[in-house]
């Protein structure tokens, strides 16, 4: 499953689609297959960061070097879960699990006031200041019962942020 040369079988195809929970449909499936094995220039059943840096809307999105961490060397069927997250028919708590492990940057499950504060700065730039930025998330924080000491887990992340309304229904380009 990764090969250029090989094609997906029909359990290939419903074991990606059981992995990602169905979210995608088989001709989807199919799509994303095809653009998997052009990102996978060496046919080596993986994506590296470099070939994904090779997208251009990847590579200019002020998260990618933190993207990367999650997405450096997935095989086809982890790639499509990946993706599965910014599929319209996905969950909020999938979108938000998602953005969870954005946050989460060391991967030990928590995320601290100082993780949220770098994603702000990476996404806001010069626009906002760091006291400005502070002052907006020590306010969404104690709306929600936290402080900046707190350390959040998935369930608090969801707590806190699960009521914004993400703007993650994007379709993802797959020809």
């Amino acid at each position: 499953m990764g090969n250029t040369s090989s094609m997906l079988t029909q359990y290939d195809i419903e074991e990606v689609q059981s992995h990602c929970q169905d979210l995608f449909e088989q001709q989807e499936i199919l799509s994303l297959y095809q653009r998997f094995c052009q990102l996978d220039r060496n046919a080596k059943g993986f994506i590296s960061s470099d070939e994904f840096l090779s997208v251009p809307e990847f590579a200019m999105n002020p998260l990618s070097q933190r993207l990367l961490k999650m997405v450096d060397g997935l095989n086809f069927k982890d790639f499509v879960a990946f993706l599965s997250a910014f599929s319209a028919k996905a969950s909020l708590r999938q979108k938000v699990t998602l953005i969870f492990k954005v946050y989460d940057s060391d991967c030990n499950g928590k995320v601290s006031f100082n993780d949220i504060m770098e994603v702000l700065r990476d996404l806001s730039g010069s626009f906002m200041s760091d006291d400005q930025r502070e002052q907006v998330l020590s306010q969404v924080l104690t709306e929600a019962g936290y402080t900046s000491d707190s350390f959040l887990t998935l369930e608090d992340f969801i707590k806190v942020f699960g009521n914004c309304k993400p703007e993650m229904d994007v379709e993802i380009p797959v020809d």
